[in-house]
Formats: C-alpha cells, structure tokens, sequence
C-alpha cells in the first residue's frame, strides 16, 4: 500500500466536504539530500571543535564555498533557502580571524561589523554564538536598548559588534572618532536578510554603506562584505546596489530537506449575509470574500484541534491580534484554545523571547505572527504554516513556508488569498510561484532625495572630495550642487564640501522611510500620546471628525493641527466608519526613457502628484452612506518616479470604449495594474500609487499614470516598465478570471481609492487591457 503522507493527510482533513472547492491548487516537493563540502583547511581549531560539540561535524557544500569566498577577500552575497544554514557559512571567516586576531596586543588584531533588520535577529544571532563558548571572542549585541556604559565597553573591547542599519547611521558613523580603533581593525561586515532591503528603505541601507565604506577607508581599511538572503533573483546585482561593489553569489543550495506539501486556497464567496456561495456560479454583484483573518483563524483552529503545531502569518500587528483572538474562540477544545497566542513587533524582548520558548518546547499549538518571525530567528520543526494573504514577495513567500517541517519532516504550507488582485491571481496562476525563479529586489541608489540625505551626513562625518564619486556615484555631483544652492552644505576653496553646523543632520533623517513630518495622534484630557502616522496619511486617517482605531479602541478626532503636528482625539465610538475622498491630479516631469507602441505612448520618468483631501464620509457597517462632510485641507505634491502610458480617444472608441465609458475603464485597469505591480517588482501595492484621466493637459490624451508612492522614486514604477507586457498581461488575467460581474476587491476595486471605487468599468477595463497587449505584441512580433 502506498505511503499516506502526513502533509496531504492534514491538508485533506482542511479541504474535506464543501471546503474542498476553496483548495484551488497543491504543489507537492519531494525531500532533498544533503551535500556535504569539507571544513577549510584555514578554519580556527577551537570553532571546529566547538561546532562539532553541537552536532555539527561538516559543512553543507554552499556553506564551504561562501566560506572560501569571504576568506579570500571576495564581496560574497549567499542566497539559499529558508533553513539552510546560511549563517555559519560566514561565520565560518568572521569567527576564525576574529579568534586569530585576539593575540593581537589590544586584543582585536580584527573587528567584525552584523548588520540585521529588526533587533530581535541579532539578539538570536549572538545567542547562537555565544553558545559556542569560543575562548577569547568578545560579541555583543549594540541596539537603541543598550546602556550607556555597556556602549562605551562594546566601542572599546567587541571584536564582533551585532547592530542594525539605524545604529550605524545614528551612533557609528555620526559618532565615528569614539569608533576608531574598531574601525581600523575592520576586517568583515555581515548584512543579514539583505532582501529585506528593498525600496527606500533599501536607498538608505545604500547609502550608509558606502558611508561606512568611506570612513573605514579614513582609518586604514577596507572590510570584506558578506550578503545573506534568502532565495532571490540577481542576487550579485542586489550586492552591488547596497554596496557599490562587486559580487560573487552562492545560490546552489547544499542544505537537506523534508518534504513539503504547498497549498494555495482561496476563501468562499459569501452572500450579502454573510453565507457562503463556494460554486462561483452563484456569485451576484454583492458577493465578497469572506476575510482572510477569518478563513485563517478556521483552518489554524482546525489543525490546533488535531495537535499540528503551526504558525500563522498576517501581515499587521492588528491582524496578527485579530488572527489569535478568532482562533482561539473558534478551537473547540478549551484546554487547546490556552496553546495558541500573538507574536509581533511592539512586545517587550523578554515577552519575545519566552514565546520562542514556548514554541520550541511545544508549550504553544498556534502562533499568529507577523514577519518579525520570518526573519532567521532559529525556530525548528513546526508541522505547518499558514499565510493569511501575499506576503509582499516570493522570497517572503519561502522564507514564512519554511519555517514548517525544518526538522526534516513532511510539512504543510497553505497560502490564504486575501481580497485582492495579485493574490486572486496567483492562486489561480500557480505557475507564477512555482518553478520559476523568485523577483529581484529593487534599490534605487541614486534616489535624489534619499541620497542628498546621505551627502549631508557624510559631509558632516568628513568634509566630501572629488574622490568621494567612487563611493556615491555620478549622481553625486549634480546633488551636491543642489545642497548647495539650497545653503545645506558650504563649498571650500580647496573644493571640498564640508557641513557648515555644529550639530549634524543624523538625527533627521530616518532610514526606514523618506523625511516626511509625522503627526502625533494626542487624547484630549490625558495629553497621552497614542502613536503616530505621517503627514501625508494624517490628512486621510485623522483629519477633524476621523474614526480612529488603536490597539482596538476607537476614538474620534475632534481637531487636526498641521502646523503643529498633532491630532487629538476623545476616546468614544459613534457606530459609524469615516472614509477620506481624495481629488488628484499629475504633472508630467522629465522623460527618462519612451517608446511608442502602435499609437500608444509608454513612458517612465519623473511626475508630480498632486492630491487634496477634499471631504469625508460616514458610512455605518453595513456600508450605507449617512453624509458627506467636506474638509478645508491644503494640497499636497509628491515628487516622485512613474510609468504612464497615453492612448488616443479614437484608438478607444475602435476597441469599444465609448467616450462616456472612457473614465470608468481606465480608473479600473489602473487599480488593477496597481494590485499586480508587485508581480514584477518587490513591493507592496501600498507602496504604489496611481491616477488617471480621460484627459491630461500635457499629453492631450487619455492618460493612465502608476508611480512610487515614496519621494525620489524607488524603483518599482521602472520595473514595471521594463517588464511592461508581463505585468499587463497579469492585470488582464487577473480581472478576466474574477466571478464578480461588475467588480470588486478582488479585481478592480482598490482599498485605498481616494474617490470611493467610482467610476469603475470592469468590461471596459478588460477591452483596454487587451488592446494594450495586442498593440505590445504586434511591435515586438
């Protein structure tokens, strides 16, 4: 009798009865065999004995050639899967000239630099070192919770400093005399999850880099750079953007593995009532899918119930509270429903770390967790993982799948759509997660605004010369330029630039996002502080008579003060939501690149986008409209980078799109276009934006505009327009195979639309889109 498979035994269970038509797709992957490498002949004695100590006896052959790589002196980038050992093939180098350095008279002949994401991987990181117990190694953990005096002691005697981009930039660099000797003796800096660093936030990891690059060579040396991520398309490309330097990539993964079973499911349509509709023969207008949140929290209870350890991942520190909340109400065994908990950014390390106790001592059942959890932290053997919705990427995808089964055994991995273009897609095209390779991340280096935030920092570290363009590019002239003009930084007679004020720009700028101006969110009465959202989002989500939630209590905003930053708020829920409405329009920048396709225009460059929050309105839950409220905001301009495309007024009307249809169509194949942009470029549609017109004063035509929702750009908007007829041709796909009739979330309709999903022609869109595609294949045939 052939051998029932533990994965398909529990996915079986999940899809049984009248669920089975919600499992739209299974993958299955066989086990993989190891293949073993050889332990450097270089390699410090004591690690190999301290390794052999825990179990390890021999290297996986990728981890060997990253190993060799690093040790010779070459910028190496490691790109294998999810639980593949990745980080002993550099900690291999690191630890043993670090060991060997530690002869040296001060005690660190060599120092090494690990930079991670988020502070809770590299406190697992220097956990796993430190139990090692390796003679000598002076490692510590350097973070915004490190006392001042255990700071001055990490300066002055740490061979291994684990820090994070943000404390590079605020403490290292702005404060690199008190750093010299570490500086000096630089031999490696480490760059864990380097995917991670994607977008702005990916320009400004960028640009502290070459900073870093810049001062080391102040003091004498030149560090060897060491990339980990996971599995991700031109990984050495990726290297070279954050760095500015070449790379060697070790994709060919050596690591074994179980087998996994990978499921892609799509909640049931439900009715106006709520009731499930699984054939989509039934689907009506009002039809909807059921949450994602709720469709989770069902199969996390189901496979609680049958004793299957699983973490579930949401993609927001809310979800992830909602996800736990429902799962635990929805188990039918009491005594399991106290096994499954919440894990996310905002809780206190110690909380963190007793969690990942919990679940690697099977004190917990279910965990819904955000991303904090896909990153390295070491957490083995859980039988399954759950997705409720596109985690953003496809290295996200394996990183969060491979968290099951990293004991070796078979493991189940579901994929939960959300309501929403791109995940509609996907499960109905598995061909596009399965057997092809995984995106590219996208850094944009050169963005204006993000690298003339950096000049100025540097500028104050060390006045810049000529030479600098080594680090920073041909970008960088023309942008010292303009810090000039504007008075930010003073030219020298010698040439040089130098930062003109005793206190240095650092503190103002912020890696994870461009500078914009926050607002903080004040309660009336208690003058408590409850958070906090950015300038352009408080006009949208806190403007006078706003519905505000936070950590699940609502409150309503009674003023709105810009000038001052604040927002303040009565705690009290009026039975209604609030939804912003937004007017927006564009101009036209610099042209970077363009091209003509049959009688279409398709551009990418620079545009400004203008938008104004114009009014608000109250809807109760079950979406009834009870008024419309105007607001007296001013308007906003975004700088930014998109790709437009213009089509002539006749070309519509011969592809069936009459005039009077021509707004409702393009409004709807642009949020479409929008929901699958990250099919091609490593974003979040709500990193993306998006307008268009049946008329736009600078070309004359029908225009349909997507850009980065980030100052400067950053890079999506391009990659969209290198992979133009890819993109396209899922937008179409995605919008045609929807059961809906006249559109909805899952197509057409967009979450974060400023003019409330009106106009929408969801036929119209189609006829655009297909004439598009056939215009692009008839000029490339």
């Amino acid at each position: 009798m052939a051998e029932v498979r533990r994965d398909d035994h529990l996915l079986a269970g999940l899809a049984a009865g009248s669920r089975t038509a919600r499992l739209v797709h299974t993958e299955r992957f066989e086990a993989r065999s190891a293949r073993l490498g050889a332990w450097p002949t270089w390699t410090h004695p004591a690690l190999v004995a301290a390794l052999a100590g825990r179990g390890i006896t021999t290297p996986w052959i990728h981890q060997e050639t990253t190993a060799e790589a690093a040790h010779r002196g070459d910028h190496v980038v490691v790109a294998t899967g999810t639980a593949s050992g990745k980080s002993l093939g550099y900690l291999l180098p690191v630890l043993t000239d670090l060991l060997d350095g530690a002869g040296a008279p001060t005690g660190r002949g060599a120092t090494a630099l690990y930079l991670s994401p988020t502070k809770a991987l590299a406190a697992d990181q220097l956990a796993s070192i430190h139990r090692l117990a390796l003679p000598g190694l002076r490692a510590a953990v350097y973070d915004g919770d490190t006392a001042t005096d255990e700071r001055r002691w990490i300066r002055e005697h740490a061979q291994l400093v684990l820090t994070n981009p943000d404390l590079v930039h605020h403490s290292l660099l702005s404060g690199h005399a008190r750093w010299a000797p570490f500086l000096r003796a630089l031999r490696y800096v480490v760059i864990d999850e380097c995917h991670v660093y994607r977008g702005v936030f990916g320009a400004h990891l960028a640009g502290v880099l070459r900073r870093l690059r810049r001062l080391a060579a102040r003091y004498g040396s030149s560090p060897t750079f060491i990339l980990s991520s996971a599995t991700v398309a031109a990984a050495a490309d990726l290297g070279e953007r954050l760095t500015g330097l070449p790379f060697v990539e070790v994709t060919d993964d050596g690591s074994p593995s179980g087998r996994l079973t990978f499921a892609l499911w799509e909640p049931p349509l439900v009715d106006a009532d709520g009731r499930p509709v699984d054939d989509d023969t039934g689907a009506t207008p009002e039809s909807g899918r059921r949450s994602t949140l709720t469709e989770t929290a069902h199969l996390l209870a189901q496979l609680v119930d049958q004793d299957v350890q699983t973490v579930a991942f949401a993609r927001s520190r809310k979800g992830v509270e909602t996800l736990a909340e429902a799962t635990r109400a929805f188990v039918h065994d009491g005594r399991l429903a106290r096994l499954v908990a919440a894990y996310r950014g905002g809780y206190l390390p110690d909380e963190r770390r007793e969690l990942e106790r919990d679940l690697r001592e099977r004190r917990l059942l279910g965990l819904a967790a955000t991303n904090a959890l896909e990153l390295g932290i070491d957490i083995l053997g859980l039988d399954a993982v759950l997705m409720a919705g596109w985690p953003g990427t496809t290295a996200s995808l394996w990183q969060q799948a491979g968290r099951a089964g990293r004991a070796g055994g078979d493991a189940l991995a579901v994929l939960v759509a959300d309501d929403d273009p791109l995940d509609h897609y996907l499960v109905h095209h598995p061909e596009t997660l399965f057997g092809r390779p995984v995106e590219a991340v996208v850094v944009d280096p050169d963005n204006p605004y993000v690298l003339a935030d950096h000049l100025a920092a540097a500028a104050a570290e060390l006045p810049i010369t000529a030479a600098d363009e080594s680090y920073f590019g041909p970008s960088m002239r023309p942008t010292l330029d303009t810090l000039v003009s504007a008075g930010v930084l003073r030219r020298r007679p010698n040439g040089a630039w130098h930062w003109p004020r005793p206190d240095g720009p650092h503190g103002q700028i912020t890696l994870r996002s461009t500078t914009d101006p926050t607002v903080r969110i004040v309660e009336r009465g208690t003058g408590r502080v409850l958070g906090t959202v950015d300038w352009a989002s408080a006009q949208r989500q806190a403007h006078t008579g706003a519905v505000y939630v936070h950590q699940g209590r609502t409150f309503v905003v009674t003023a709105l003060d810009l000038e001052d930053g604040s927002a303040t708020v009565v705690a009290g829920d009026p039975g209604w939501k609030t939804s912003a409405r937004t007017t927006t329009a564009f101009d036209l920048g610099r042209v970077h690149t363009s091209r003509q396709v049959g009688p279409l225009t398709v551009a990418y460059g620079e545009t400004a986008v203008r938008s104004q929050v114009t009014s608000f309105l109250r809807r109760l839950p079950t979406g009834e409209v009870l008024g419309e409220h105007p607001l007296d905001l001013p308007e906003s301009t975004l700088h930014t980078r998109g790709v437009w495309w213009t089509m002539p007024g006749w070309w519509l009307r011969d592809h069936g799109v009459d005039e009077m249809a021509v707004p409702g169509a393009l409004h709807a194949a642009e949020h479409a276009a929008i929901g699958l942009l990250p099919l091609v470029a490593t974003a979040d549609r709500w990193d993306i934006g998006g307008v268009s017109t049946d008329l736009h004063p600078h070309t004359g035509e029908p225009t349909i505009l997507v850009y980065d929702g980030h100052r400067g750009g950053a890079g999506f908007a391009e990659r969209g327009h290198d992979q133009l007829e890819r993109w396209l041709r899922a937008t179409h796909d995605a919008v045609l195979t929807c059961a809906c009739s006249t559109g909805c979330p899952s197509c057409v309709q967009s979450p974060k639309c400023g003019n409330g999903n009106e106009p929408l022609d969801k036929a119209g869109a189609l006829r655009v889109l297909q004439a598009m595609l056939d215009e692009l294949r008839t000029a490339t045939a």
